[in-house]
């Protein structure tokens, strides 16, 4: 009986060991990957004035969605559209079309980013998975972001600008960076077909594990050629997207959490198993050498 329990407790050892290194080594790689079924909605509020008429309240839905047909296991593919509109008695929709004059701008992406690093795909892999080239992360960080400066892609400008690290703040009890993004008067298309100088004020609160985006504040202005206010607008995200985006980063972040522990448990266990049936192995021969040596009994005439 020793004997099957010991190597039962062999055998054991060998699948908890190759298990523990797997954890450790392939796991991450498997789990660490922006998911290809993304469908988002995040909502904005805030003031804007336009055209320099009085300032009024505003809101703003930006709705992205992954496509998984295009996306690859390394890739994956993004469009995103974003309307943002006056609403002044609170009760305007998420978005109208451009005729309404409530519209204040709408706008749409489509872009490819690597899953794991979240940058965006070289330019010159871009017409494989039919985008534009884009520069640095676009719509999350990548999994354990750093303390640093990132290139952040500005949708408006067409080009990648700095995101530069601003400190640690926890957003509802998730600890995460602070990046903030500063562009002062940039000459940009700042209307369909206009031209004038843009400058932007943003700040993001990234989750420290997922690299996803929790909470963000902006302040955009845009102006004339002579100088004429086209737009000035500020919005954040509601209470209610960032509880959501809060929630999000608790859940996923508690299953990363698995690897960091998994790997330490199974190797115990698969030491505990070792020293079980090495025990159990030399306790069996231990007595079978005994029984071996031992001196017969005489047979009593």
């Amino acid at each position: 009986m020793r004997k099957t329990v010991g190597l039962v407790l062999l055998g054991l050892f060998g699948f908890l060991a190759v298990a523990a290194v797997l954890t450790a080594t392939v796991a991450p790689g498997m789990l660490k990957k922006t998911p290809l079924d993304v469908d988002s909605e995040t909502r904005l509020t805030g003031t804007a004035s336009y055209l320099g008429a009085p300032e009024v309240p505003v809101k703003a839905l930006n709705h992205t969605v992954a496509d998984g047909k295009t996306s690859t296991s390394d890739v994956v593919v993004f469009d995103t559209f974003t309307c943002v509109i006056r609403n002044p008695d609170g009760n305007s929709p998420d978005c109208l079309s451009g005729d309404d004059e409530r519209t204040l701008t709408l706008s749409s992406d489509r872009f490819a980013t690597n899953r794991t690093s979240a940058e965006s795909v070289p330019a010159e892999q871009s017409g494989d998975f039919g985008v534009e080239p884009h520069e640095g992360v676009v719509n999350k960080w990548p999994f354990d972001p750093e303390p640093k400066t990132y290139t952040y892609w500005d949708g408006l400008l067409g080009r990648g600008v700095e995101a530069v690290y601003d400190g640690e703040e926890d957003v509802d009890g998730v600890p995460a960076y602070r990046y903030r993004v500063t562009v002062t008067d940039q000459p940009a298309e700042v209307s369909k077909g206009v031209s004038g100088l843009y400058s932007d004020d943003k700040t993001l609160w990234i989750d420290r594990g997922t690299g996803s985006i929790l909470d963000t504040k902006e302040h955009q202005v845009r102006t004339l050629e002579d100088g004429a206010s086209a737009l000035d607008i500020t919005l954040a995200y509601t209470a209610d997207t960032v509880k959501k985006n809060v929630e999000d980063a608790k859940a996923n972040n508690a299953q990363l959490s698995v690897l960091g522990w998994a790997p330490i448990a199974l190797g115990v266990l698969a030491l505990l198993a070792l020293a079980g049936g090495v025990f159990l192995r030399m306790a069996e021969s231990r007595g079978g050498a005994a029984h071996a040596t031992r001196e017969p009994e005489r047979v009593r005439g």
